[in-house]
């Protein structure tokens, strides 16, 4: 009996200490808009990237929601980020803010005051639970990057916020936009508003949501 108990106590110590030995996963969330959330489906950005990563090191959630905005955001942070624990949060935000001046009726966009603070104030609230941040800068909107149309110029200004929030925060950086607009300046030399990463001129085609998922693979590895 003695043998018996001996055994099994060490068969235990044994199990306890294999999983121990197991590195645990870092859990990603990308917090975002409607890009994020179709990003969480089959084919779409997330997706593509838990196919591309060592899963056994990282588990990615998608916290995306259409039609958020940065104040959208501040209000579900608690219950769709921090609640899950996260290690890394991924903050990809800012079509909505400035699209929504110009695409639909009876909706407005964000300020960029707003939108700056907004940005911060996650940025610290993330930062308080011992969560790092990866900030985002906002894509496109229409895929011609040197469009002096005044909703492309607009999102420049809000790309920017977001470089300057992570120079003076220390956070790090995921510049898609200036990817994105490298990328086209070679590959959309007819200045097509849509059809080459995008569906139309916002949200993600296959291609595009590659494109994102090779991005942030860079950015969170």
């Amino acid at each position: 009996m003695l043998i018996t108990k001996l055994t099994l106590l060490s068969a235990l110590f044994l199990i306890a200490g294999f999983w121990a030995c197991q590195p645990q996963k870092k859990r990603v969330v990308f917090f975002g808009d409607s890009i994020t959330q179709a990003g969480n489906e089959p084919g779409g950005y997330i997706d593509l990237l838990r196919q591309q990563i060592d899963t056994s090191r990282y588990e990615l959630i998608g916290a995306g929601i259409s039609g958020n905005k940065v104040p959208d955001l501040q209000q579900r942070l608690q219950k769709d980020v921090l609640s899950k624990n996260p290690d890394v949060v991924v903050i990809y935000i800012g079509i909505n803010d400035v699209w929504h001046f110009y695409k639909f009726e009876g909706t407005t966009g964000t300020e960029k005051e707003v939108y700056e603070a907004g940005l911060r104030a996650l940025i610290q609230d993330i930062t308080a639970t011992n969560s790092e941040v990866i900030l985002a800068t906002p894509t496109v909107i229409g895929e011609d990057p040197d469009s002096q149309e005044e909703v492309n110029q607009q999102l420049q200004g809000y790309a920017e916020v977001v470089r300057q929030i992570a120079v003076d925060t220390g956070v790090p950086l995921c510049d898609l936009r200036a990817n994105i607009s490298e990328y086209l300046r070679e590959n959309n030399t007819a200045k097509q508003y849509e059809g080459i990463l995008t569906t139309d001129g916002v949200h993600m085609n296959p291609l595009g949501n590659q494109f994102l998922a090779d991005q942030f693979q860079s950015c969170i590895q």
